[in-house]
């Protein structure tokens, strides 16, 4: 199981994980949404082959970590694995993940 924890909240929870240049994308399903909201001030971020990547702020207890969950809702056909799935940076804990990191 591969879970996401920051602020001592687990954020998403999974088997099923895609991993893509080191990073596990989780579904939409393993995710515990009452900890994301749209993030207003981190604009998207182009990759030339996976496209343009939409962020979330993390809000736990109030503490906030701002764009540190992103998603591809229009990935490119060669990252058509990470449509609409959530990978973590910022001092998001990955622990777990298939790849031995964790």
């Amino acid at each position: 199981m591969t879970q996401a924890i920051w602020n001592g909240a687990v954020l998403a929870s999974s088997d099923d994980i895609a991993l893509v240049e080191g990073n596990a994308y989780f579904p939409p399903e393993a995710v515990d949404w009452k900890y994301f909201r749209d993030s207003s001030a981190t604009r998207p971020t182009y990759c030339h082959w996976k496209g343009f990547a939409k962020y979330h702020d993390l809000v736990v207890d109030g503490a906030e970590n701002e764009g540190a969950a992103w998603y591809y809702d229009a990935p490119y056909q060669a990252a058509h694995m990470i449509r609409d799935r959530i990978a973590f940076w910022r001092d998001v804990d990955v622990i777990g993940a298939p790849d031995g990191r964790g």
